[in-house]
């Protein structure tokens, strides 16, 4: 009996719930169940930031000095989350966009 109900998936009586199949259904789901840490949301920031200065770099010079800053921001999210290599290429590209603010005509 025992080994019935575990082949069921009824062992202990716990039943897993199905997993979303879709990206952005685990995502609905991470949201709706508190899942957002503020180190997440410190990303989603530093990364919508980025997207929207560099759209806007054509606009005003301190569209690039922002942008660096937000790439900034990109880098120290990557290392405190652990991917070091997203931390470093966002590290290189705040520092090309400071050094293209710094040569940008005024």
């Amino acid at each position: 009996m025992i080994n019935r109900a575990r082949a069921e998936g009824r062992a202990g009586g716990y039943r897993a719930k199905p997993r979303p199949s879709t990206p952005l259904a685990r995502a609905r789901a991470a949201v709706h169940a508190g899942a957002m840490s503020a180190l997440t949301l410190f990303g989603l920031f530093a990364v919508t930031a980025m997207l929207v200065c560099y759209a806007l770099e054509q606009r005003s010079r301190w569209f690039v000095l922002a942008f660096a800053a937000s790439c900034g921001l990109g880098s120290a999210y990557g290392f405190l989350q652990g991917a070091w290599p997203f931390g470093l290429v966002e590290a290189v590209w705040s520092v090309v966009a400071l050094r293209r603010w710094s040569r940008r005509n005024v």
